[in-house]
């Protein structure tokens, strides 16, 4: 019946190739249209499928968006507005984007996903062939569509994540010839020299090299087990998430983890509006065009109302439940990031589509509503995760030097920091609050309230980070109490999940935020938009979920040698100075897990008032102030007492001194 389906598709595409010239001022965008997805249709019956074939596919399919081309691209919408005005213009874009998201499927063969992506088109094509055509019209054929095959494309969705017998990704891994870097053609994903470069440069590393850097990534998801005290006997699977091109690190580690009985979970970040989410989860590649992306971040706006969300959320729970064997045995992510890309600075257009306030609620409804079907199936205490991050070659010409700093960064010695780290919370759990105060330009002046302990001899309110899940070692961490956690948070210039945030300033008042802005933007309306859309995640405000002081001063004179301070990621940068997320806390769900410290204290600040009444907000974002923009952070006791950790963005605190060793080096 499929295969029937998508023949009567090719059968009508190459009829309606001949019509597109009677589509009048439509007539470019139809005969693209229809050409693209005759393309599509070609991939997906050519088997089998060369490895030159899937190279040259992959170039001219990625150009299409490139940052040379995007100007007068049907995908970009303010060029399909100028061409088609607001309504056609915003809903054509929308459907090139759809249609674009084909290509993975075509190479990797899912043809349902292919199939209904030409029914799409052609229902709507053929609206205006019959001039029955309207903006109306066509929303409420593209809500139908989408509402009518969300069950198949979540419960395919959710089996993905689940499922180790679905193996298109492993078997890439583990079966190509991975010196040939033409074999990262085979996921479909735009290849870029970063990807290329990267497996070349792994390639020439020795085996033992590759080897160390798996188990440094494998042991840090074991140890969070064994730290956290949960049972791994039951679990069975692990999800393994990279950058394309790091396959040779890849395959050790699926070996690696099949010796403590994990077999890997390898699916693809989502494509289409109904899998694509703010953030990528999955296995990814650079992006053609990050200002397209940008652009379709909020695609969803055309069909995302109530019923919808609705039955998103029973789409959800059914999936869930049929596969709640394997949601019970999966053991959670292992997750290796990278960077060193070039800043983007997004553009802000009127002609892209925008949730309304409305729909901005429903989504963090639906965040909310998701996120405990998910905690459901997969509890939240059962499981654990890892992550680790590594430069790409965009970041500069000292490449593979930077990329051997990070390796003796992400293994740096354990023993001398967790003995170090001890003396900061030695300090910190003295205190009833903690002042932390920027210098020169950086505005920072911020009063974090700690967590009163019952039995300070048995207890502690920080934990004593060493680079198990999170990886690499260097910090100690808190979740502040919000009653009494006032001030104002400014960081100068930031990277918060690829955006960059110009002079990010937030005000709070126990422990909520109260007032936010940037100056990314012209206009504080844009900024402010800019900042509720991506770091409040369309909420009104957020709590302070997390205050850190990070410690790995090794990694700081590194970004400093090689200038590459704000290209780290935050799981690097949140170790190189104070450090303070807006969301949930890191404990999120499993307040209830005791957690010790290595000097056998427990750690007891783990939930703040908002999680105390079940109230979370599924999100955890990171914000660093770099040591050069401290002026001080110090414990504030009962008494007036003051005990100051840093001073003029260097350690004071007596026990922590050789954390400065570094530090003289750049200066």
């Amino acid at each position: 019946m499929l295969l029937e389906r998508h023949e009567l598709n090719k059968e009508r595409l190459r009829e309606l190739k001949l019509d597109t010239q009677n589509m009048k001022k439509f007539s470019a965008y139809f005969s693209e249209m229809t050409e693209m997805l005759l393309f599509l249709n070609d991939v997906y019956d050519t088997n089998p499928k060369s490895l030159e074939q899937l190279k040259a596919w992959n170039r001219e399919w990625y150009q299409k968006i490139s940052t040379e081309s995007y100007a007068n691209c049907f995908g970009n919408p303010e060029f399909c507005v100028q061409n088609f005005g607001v309504e056609y213009g915003q809903i054509f874009a929308f459907l090139y984007a759809e249609m674009r998201s084909g290509f993975v499927y075509a190479v990797e063969g899912r043809l349902f996903d292919l199939v209904i992506q030409n029914e799409l088109f052609l229902e709507i094509y053929q609206l205006f062939l019959a001039e029955e055509d309207g903006p109306e019209k066509i929303r409420q054929i593209i809500f139908d569509h989408m509402r009518d095959y969300s069950e198949d494309v979540y419960e395919y969705r959710i089996r993905e994540q689940l499922d180790p017998s679905m193996t298109f990704a492993t078997d890439i891994v583990m079966k190509s010839d991975l010196t040939d870097p033409d074999i990262l053609y085979q996921y479909g994903e735009y290849i870029s020299e970063n990807e290329i470069r990267t497996l070349n440069y792994l390639n020439s590393l020795p085996r033992e090299e590759i080897c160390a850097m798996a188990k440094t990534y494998v042991e840090g998801f074991h140890e969070g087990f064994i730290i956290n005290n949960i049972d791994m006997s039951p679990k069975r699977t692990v999800n393994i998430r990279y950058t394309i091109g790091f396959e040779p690190v890849v395959r050790e580690a699926i070996r690696q983890f099949a010796e403590i009985g994990l077999a890997p979970i390898i699916y693809r970040s989502g494509a289409s509006s109904l899998t694509k989410g703010l953030v990528k989860t999955g296995y990814i590649s650079s992006s053609p065009n990050p200002q397209y992306e940008y652009d379709h971040r909020y695609d969803q706006t055309l069909y995302f109302d109530n019923r919808f969300m609705k039955h998103k959320l029973e789409c959800y729970r059914n999936a869930y439940e049929h596969y709640r064997e394997e949601a019970y045995v999966f053991a959670g992510p292992a997750c290796m990031e990278t960077f060193g890309e070039k800043p983007f600075l997004p553009v802000s257009k009127e002609t892209s589509l925008k949730l309304s306030k409305k729909q901005q609620e429903l989504s963090v409804e639906f965040q909310i509503k998701a996120s405990e079907i998910v905690n459901e199936y997969i509890k939240p205490d059962q499981r654990s995760f890892t992550i680790i991050a590594y430069p790409i070659p965009e970041i500069g010409d000292d490449f593979e030097e930077i990329f051997k700093e990070v390796v003796k960064v992400n293994t740096l010695d354990k023993k001398m920091y967790r003995e170090i780290q001890q003396y900061l919370i030695d300090a910190l759990d003295q205190a009833l609050e903690v002042h932390i105060k920027g210098a020169g330009n950086n505005q920072t002046d911020l009063y974090i309230a700690m967590h009163e302990m019952k039995d300070p001899s048995a207890e502690t309110n920080f934990e004593n980070c060493l680079a198990d899940v999170n990886i690499p070692v260097g910090e100690v961490f808190t979740s502040p109490k919000l009653a009494g956690t006032n001030g104002v948070l400014h960081v100068g210039e930031v990277y918060l999940r690829d955006l960059k945030f110009i002079d990010l300033r937030l005000t709070f008042e126990d422990g909520m935020i109260t007032d936010y802005t940037c100056k990314n933007f012209e206009t504080e309306e844009e900024n402010r938009a800019f900042m509720k859309e991506n770091l409040l995640y369309n909420r009104e405000t957020l709590p302070m979920g997390e205050f850190a002081v990070g410690t790995n001063t090794t990694a700081y004179a590194m970004a400093k040698k090689y200038d590459i301070l704000y290209k780290l990621p935050i799981l690097i940068v949140e170790k190189m100075g104070p450090h303070f997320a807006v969301g949930d806390t890191c404990y999120s769900h499993s307040e209830e897990t005791k957690v010790y410290n290595p000097d056998g204290k427990e750690i007891v600040a783990k939930y703040n008032e908002r999680s105390e009444e079940g109230e979370y907000f599924q999100c955890h974002t990171d914000i660093t102030i770099p040591y050069e923009e401290i002026d001080s952070i110090k414990a504030v006791c009962l008494g007036g007492r003051e005990i100051f950790v840093i001073e003029k963005g260097r350690f004071v605190l007596p026990g922590t001194e050789t954390l400065n060793e570094p530090l003289t080096e750049i200066c």
